[in-house]
């Protein structure tokens, strides 16, 4: 063996026979009495310690028990600033799919006879990898190849990742799964503020006087946070704007069941009510924005009879609205994938930020136009994946930010791209025309989840290379992957997450990965080497390592937590929100931003962004008539249920068999009855899914939730013209009775 692979096989041995490194050190000693009544003292934990949960945005803390080092169960942690002793059914049932039977635990390979993937070795795998990498740039330049992450690893390994893609290995393009839940909300906050900076904690739910959701769902997409709802004493009031009468619509005192995708129309029209009675801050807009009377002007042609033509909502509701912001002292603005995932998200989101900048609800408590995350860590990876911008917030195209970026992580600026990279669907455009040859896929499902499923499937076949990194060897991408590498789960390694309220959490190595199973960390590392650039990673040691990496990288940056000494801080504080400065004392758990009027763009004032609303890129016609309309379909369901299937628990608690709800009166029209298998059609795709007949949609629309494999074979592949955030929400189908339903 050549001495060049010497110092490689050799890592390979060591991470495999640690497993990833040890399990967690620092346990928090649980004096006596875990109140666990009769359970036998062999099943009783011997310890606990606190940890940032890995399903959604919200980032609960959970407590994990552990005996012997090894986690045997959990319980929400009642000392949490984010859930206070409170979880959802994911929560509790966080442990459990990490011991599903379908775990990837060796590499494995797709054998060119057979085409099945068969198992192999690290050392084999890694060569692969490599090699065939390699040759594509080789062949078609460094421009050929692309990877495509995600928001579910910690951020330590989203930073290695951007960093050994782009810097080392030579990638230009590189894109995460973020993009299809949070790209939205990124681009408007950056737009509008300066900076990708959502200014909420969660304290504003329970402040707020007047709560004002949009395209959101969180009684059932982030029940912890409809929890601290819940918990407000201030007898709000709750409006739902939502074509659905959700889960969250039938608690509110105001539900404004509008047309599919007229809500740019509808914020306009209220602007325009707001400013024509007077009901504006007209102090702090001339102190703290700019744009506003362009704005004004704008939002002129917006009369009542025009927003409730549009909008099918009654002037009396609209005008309600109106006076309900008027008289709220603290209102805050709250929206999720309803508005991110749309033709004219960034816009749209703009619209709700209009809104509370115009009448001053923004840097006081229970104020804000806050967006709700979708992934885990959808705000580390907006913050540290280096794919569509540099680290940090900074720029590719931008020669300082490179420079920056190049000094301290003591590389050559030359090895930083200097071109903005492809966004996802750019990526998936490249693989049609034969521009993106090789592809890797980190820790996300996109034959699932991305949108009009089929044609992503029929792109596999102009790969010349796919490898899929992922705890699962059976989900659909992996299936159709050329290498598979065995990745590490939540509780299998260490890192830190960021919610939706910036607050950087601890994910600690509580159990043992199976197999060969190695943390994203480790493969990373382990792929510097194989590929001949470990000498730039040489202080890339540990996910601790990175984490005083990405403190230098945000210094003096609006994102800055040079105040953060260690993961000892942040395991004390029950994670703590950015941006925290060195020398800056943590007074508060719950922390603000813009509470001084002062913003990130170069005058330190918000900008006011507008533009007319534009058609529905596929409306219904009399072919497809119906508006089909996705979303979230229980508390118990997460994205492509991936883990969430692996549990018993959970697959008890959300219908196993794909549904489409339809309003009563298109059911009788069309002879269908409850429980009716059905045939729900687009231009793209035909599925069958059992009938809800259910008043929860309006005539006219059908709803089938996201998480079924189905459902993405129907969406249209419409997107934002700023964010590039596909549109799944609304597209247009038919309808017809294809067998009776089990009675």
């Amino acid at each position: 063996m050549s001495s060049a692979l010497t110092k490689p096989v050799s890592l390979v041995r060591d991470l495999i026979h640690q497993k990833s490194g040890p399990l967690t050190r620092e346990l928090i000693q649980q004096p006596g009495g875990f109140g666990l009544g009769n359970i036998p003292a062999s099943a009783r934990p011997d310890r606990t310690t606190m940890m940032v949960c890995g399903f959604c945005s919200t980032g609960c803390g959970l407590n994990i028990h552990l005996k012997d080092r090894q986690a045997i169960g959990l319980t929400p942690a009642k000392n949490s600033p984010v859930n206070l002793g409170m979880a959802c059914p994911k929560g509790w049932e966080a442990l459990e799919v990490l011991k599903a039977k379908d775990r990837a635990t060796m590499p494995l390979t797709r054998c060119a006879g057979s085409g099945e993937l068969r198992r192999t070795e690290w050392h084999i795998a890694l060569n692969e990898f490599c090699d065939r990498f390699k040759s594509i740039q080789q062949e078609h330049g460094n421009d050929s190849v692309a990877f495509i992450s995600t928001g579910q690893i910690v951020n330590e390994e989203m930073a290695f990742l951007g960093a050994l893609a782009k810097f080392g290995m030579g990638m230009i393009h590189g894109d995460g799964n973020t993009r299809q839940c949070m790209a939205t909300a990124a681009t408007a906050y950056k737009q509008s503020f300066g900076f990708d900076a959502p200014p909420f904690t969660y304290q504003d739910f329970e402040e707020s006087d007047v709560l004002v959701f949009v395209g959101a769902n969180p009684c059932i997409a982030h029940p912890i946070m409809w929890e601290r709802v819940m918990r407000n004493q201030n007898n709000p009031e709750i409006v739902v704007i939502d074509p659905r009468k959700t889960e969250t619509a039938m608690q509110s005192t105001q539900h404004l069941a509008l047309a599919p995708k007229s809500d740019l129309t509808l914020f306009y029209g209220l602007a325009r009510l707001l400013i024509d009675k007077g009901w504006i801050d007209r102090e702090f807009i001339d102190a703290h924005t700019t744009e506003f009377d362009a704005f004004a002007e704008h939002v002129a042609p917006f009369t009542l009879e025009r927003v409730c033509s549009e909008t099918g909502i009654s002037p009396d509701a609209i005008l309600h609205l109106a006076h309900t912001i008027h008289e709220g002292k603290k209102v805050s603005f709250w929206w999720t994938m309803g508005v991110n995932q749309s033709y004219e998200g960034t816009r749209l989101a703009q619209s709700l930020i209009n809104l509370s900048l115009m009448t001053g609800n923004i840097g006081r408590p229970g104020t804000g136009a806050n967006s709700i995350t979708g992934q885990c860590n959808a705000m580390g990876s907006r913050m540290f994946s280096n794919t569509t911008g540099l680290f940090a917030g900074r720029n590719f195209e931008n020669e300082q930010d490179r420079k920056d970026v190049a000094e301290i992580l003591g590389i050559n600026v030359e090895s930083i791209p200097q071109q903005n990279s492809l966004a996802y669907n750019e990526i998936i455009d490249g693989i049609e025309s034969g521009k993106i040859r090789g592809l890797w896929v980190i820790a996300t499902n996109p034959a699932h989840s991305w949108i009009n499923q089929n044609r992503l499937k029929e792109l596999r076949e102009k790969l010349d290379f796919l490898v899929v990194q992922d705890m699962y060897s059976t989900t659909e991408t992996a299936q159709i992957a050329d290498l598979v590498l065995p990745a590490a789960a939540w509780g299998e390694k260490e890192g830190t997450f960021i919610n939706s309220e910036r607050r950087i959490g601890l994910v600690k190595k509580v159990s043992a990965a199976p197999g060969q199973a190695l943390s994203d960390f480790f493969i990373f590392r382990l792929i510097a080497e194989y590929w001949g650039c470990g000498e730039m990673f040489e202080n890339w040691g540990s996910p601790a390592d990175v984490f005083e990496i990405l403190k230098k990288l945000t210094a003096g940056r609006p994102n800055d937590i040079t105040g953060i000494t260690d993961y000892h801080m942040i395991d004390e504080a029950g994670g703590i929100q950015w941006p925290l400065k060195a020398g800056e004392e943590l007074k508060d758990s719950q922390r603000r931003l813009f509470e001084d009027g002062q913003f990130y763009h170069a005058d330190g004032k918000a900008k006011f962004y507008f533009e007319e609303p534009r058609e529905m890129p596929e409306p219904p016609d009399d072919d497809y008539p119906f508006t089909l309309l996705t979303g979230r379909g229980s508390a118990s369901q997460w994205h492509t249920q991936t883990r969430t299937s692996k549990s018993a628990v959970l697959r008890k608690l959300y219908p196993k068999t794909i549904f489409a709800e339809i309003h009563p009166d298109d059911a009788s029209r069309l002879g269908i009855r409850p429980e009716d298998w059905v045939e729900v059609a687009s231009r793209r795709a035909a599925i069958e899914v059992k009938a809800l007949v259910t008043v929860a949609v309006q005539p006219g629309q059908i709803f089938i939730p996201m998480h079924y494999k189905l459902t993405n074979q129907l969406t249209h592949d419409s997107f934002d013209p700023y964010s590039k955030q596909p549109s799944y929400k609304a597209c247009a189908v038919t309808i017809r009775q294809t067998r009776g339903g089990s009675r």
